[in-house]
């Protein structure tokens, strides 16, 4: 089964340190190494700032564009990954090793088969 490691975290009150954000980086590369090294790595990136985002909405037929995110919230999505797991528990396992649980939350959804 493929689950979705979703990463929130809130955005830094200052701004990172090129120290702080190799260390976090490093941080990533041991995790993603080590889901590799586990057969569970499907796919995973980091995304940009949420204030980079665009909101598309259709209404009555009419579409609607938004800079930012859909909602406005503490926390934003940082990053992703998508991982095969042989049960949620599994999943959760993988969830708690991501370092994104130390610094924000890790949501874990299951994805549909579509095939």
């Amino acid at each position: 089964m493929q689950y979705m490691l979703l990463i929130y975290s809130e955005p830094p009150a200052k701004p990172v340190t090129e120290a702080e954000s190799n260390a976090m980086h490093g941080e990533y590369g041991v995790y993603t190494e080590e889901i590799r090294k586990r057969g569970a790595f499907v796919d995973g990136s980091a995304l940009v700032p949420a204030s980079s985002a665009t909101t598309v909405r259709i209404r009555n037929g009419n579409r609607t564009v938004t800079d930012g995110p859909f909602a406005e919230t503490k926390e934003w999505l940082g990053g992703y990954y998508v991982i095969e797991a042989p049960s949620l528990d599994g999943a959760l396992e993988a969830a708690a090793m991501c370092p994104g649980a130390k610094y924000g939350s890790v949501e874990v959804r299951p994805l549909v088969d579509m095939s």
